[in-house]
C-alpha cells in the first residue's frame, strides 16, 4: 500500500501545530498551578503580613514601656543655676507630677508655673532626663538698680522689671531716684517711663563702673546724673547712646583722676572739672 502523500503529511503537521498552540507551552511536571495564582506573588504578601504583625507588637511594647512601665516614671527633679533662690523653692514652685510617666510630663506647663510663681526667674529650661528625671536649668534675673520703699528695696533688672523685694540693699547695685524737677516732664513721660530711662543708664554701665555707682538720679528724660564713690558726679543727659557714654566716661576717669565732676551728655565732647 502506498504511503501518505505530501499534502496529507503537511495537513497532519498543521493540525499538530494548531493543537500545540492551543495547549500552550508544557510545564515542568506537567501540572498547572492551582488557583491560578503565582508563588512569586504569594511570598512577599506573607512577608508583609509578618512585618506588620511585628510592627504592631513592637508598637504595643513601646507604648507599654513609656506609659505602663514603672521604669520610665518621673521620680526626681534636678535643679541647676540658682544663686539667690534655693533648689527646694524651685522644686516646690515647679510642682512636677512625680510618679507620672516621664513621656507625659508637660514641660511647658512646668516652665510656665516657675515664671509665674518665682518672678526672680528670668528664663528656665525644662528637660526630661531619661529614664526617671526632670532637669530644671534656671537663669535668675540680675538687679541693675534698686528702689527704696518703706524701708525695703525693690530689685529691678536691666529690662525694667521689678522682680523682688528684699530687706537689705544688694551690694554693687545703684539706687534709683526718680525726682522730676517740673510737672511738664511728668505729664509727658510719667514716673514709670523715667524709671525705665534710669534703668537704661544702669544697664549701659560696664561692671567696673556699676560697682562705683551709688545712685542714679533722674530729674527728667534728658537730665540724668550718676553719683559715684568718692563724691564724684557724672552728667549723663538722656539714656540715649549709653554705650558711647560709658566708653567715654571710662576713658575720662583714667585721664582726669583728680576730677570730681564729669560730663558725658555729649560723648564726642566730654568734660571734667574739680580738684
Amino acid at each position: 500500500m502506498a504511503g501518505p502523500t505530501t499534502a496529507q503529511r503537511g495537513g497532519s503537521k498543521s493540525k499538530n501545530s494548531k493543537s500545540a498552540a492551543r495547549s500552550g507551552p508544557s510545564r515542568p511536571g506537567g501540572r498547572a498551578p492551582r488557583g491560578g495564582g503565582s508563588p512569586r506573588l504569594r511570598l512577599p504578601r506573607r512577608r508583609l503580613l509578618a512585618w506588620t504583625a511585628c510592627a504592631v507588637l513592637l508598637g504595643g511594647a513601646a507604648g507599654w514601656a513609656l506609659y505602663g512601665s514603672s521604669w520610665l516614671r518621673a521620680t526626681h527633679v534636678d535643679v541647676s543655676g540658682v544663686r539667690v533662690l534655693t533648689a527646694d523653692e524651685v522644686r516646690e514652685a515647679a510642682a512636677v507630677p512625680l510618679g507620672d510617666p516621664l513621656v507625659s510630663v508637660d514641660t511647658d506647663a512646668i516652665a510656665g508655673r516657675l515664671r509665674e510663681r518665682l518672678p526672680r526667674i528670668g528664663s528656665v529650661t525644662v528637660e526630661r532626663s531619661w529614664p526617671r528625671g526632670i532637669d530644671l536649668k534656671v537663669v535668675e534675673r540680675q538687679p541693675r538698680a534698686i528702689v527704696e520703699k518703706s524701708g525695703k528695696y525693690i530689685e529691678i533688672d536691666g529690662s525694667g522689671v521689678r522682680f523682688a523685694t528684699v530687706d537689705h540693699a544688694p551690694q554693687g547695685v545703684p539706687r534709683l531716684l526718680v525726682e522730676p524737677e517740673d510737672s511738664s516732664s511728668l505729664r509727658r513721660f510719667g514716673p514709670p517711663r523715667l524709671e525705665r530711662e534710669g534703668v537704661r543708664v544702669a544697664e549701659a554701665l560696664p561692671p567696673a563702673l556699676r560697682l562705683d555707682a551709688r545712685a542714679i538720679r533722674v530729674r527728667s528724660y534728658d537730665s540724668i546724673t550718676l553719683e559715684l564713690t568718692g563724691g564724684r558726679t557724672v552728667v549723663w543727659g538722656s539714656g540715649e547712646r549709653g554705650d558711647a557714654k560709658a566708653r567715654t566716661l571710662t576713658a575720662l576717669l583714667k585721664a582726669a583722676r583728680g576730677a570730681d565732676h564729669f560730663d558725658v551728655s555729649a560723648p564726642s565732647a566730654p568734660a571734667a572739672s574739680g580738684s
